[in-house]
């Protein structure tokens, strides 16, 4: 019987936030080879005993200290090119998590150091290994899913103002948003927000009124962006 060749499995995380008005990425400087020194996706390979969902969630928990529980995660895609990894075949499967402003990243066992970059001065083209592409697919996947999907308000507290809501939209699409348009827009889309009876003045001026995530898990109609 013809051997296989040797493979492994790894998960590669593009984790989002918002943090000091920017949209920003979790990046790793790798600490060994391949790739020494230079920035890339979080991520490992997956372990004998874990399926890929318990190993993203592992390796969300070690960079962010955040459990899985706390974060928007989905699985993005799997990516196989044979040259991708220059140790062996290696296929990766990618996952995109959000959250509000996380905290300062803890670099991972096979990392020298962690940090938040913002996407706008971001060159993907730096990142190691094919984490260009996984990076750029993860990006379009966000600005993608607030188009019909309630997935922006996994950017906020869980009590937000739709002036903080707006600017989640802004900073994922970096686009301006006409306030008074995307207010009704935001307001009349069935199930997306639930008025929580409170204001706040944290968004300066006049008190706003406070909101929660609604039950919808499709927005009807949806936020289309414009593209030019």
């Amino acid at each position: 019987m013809e051997e296989f060749p040797p493979s492994a499995v790894t998960v590669d995380l593009v984790v989002l936030t918002i943090t000091g008005e920017q949209l920003c990425v979790l990046l790793v400087r790798r600490g060994i080879e391949p790739f020494r020194d230079a920035w890339a996706l979080p991520g490992g390979f997956v372990l004998a005993d874990e399926d890929l969902d318990a190993a993203a969630r592992r390796e969300l928990a070690e960079e962010t200290g955040l459990a899985a529980g706390t974060v928007h995660i989905e699985q993005l895609a799997g990516y196989g090119d044979p040259g991708r990894d220059p140790r062996l075949r290696v296929v990766t499967i990618a996952y995109l998590a959000l959250a509000p402003d996380l905290p300062v990243p803890q670099a991972g066992t096979d990392a020298a150091e962690a940090r938040w970059t913002p996407v706008a001065s971001l060159d993907p083209a730096t990142l190691a290994f094919d984490h260009a592409k996984i990076f750029t697919d993860g990006l379009e996947r966000a600005r993608a899913k607030l188009e019909y999907t309630p997935l922006a308000a996994a950017f906020c507290p869980p009590e937000f103002t739709v002036a903080e809501l707006r600017r989640v939209y802004e900073l994922v699409w970096d686009a301006r948003l006409d306030p008074r348009n995307f207010h009704r827009k935001v307001t009349g889309a069935e199930g997306l927000l639930e008025p929580v009876g409170t204001t706040t003045t944290r968004d300066g001026g006049r008190p706003a009124r406070l909101y929660r995530r609604g039950p919808a898990e499709l927005l009807s109609p949806p936020m289309l962006r414009t593209r030019g």
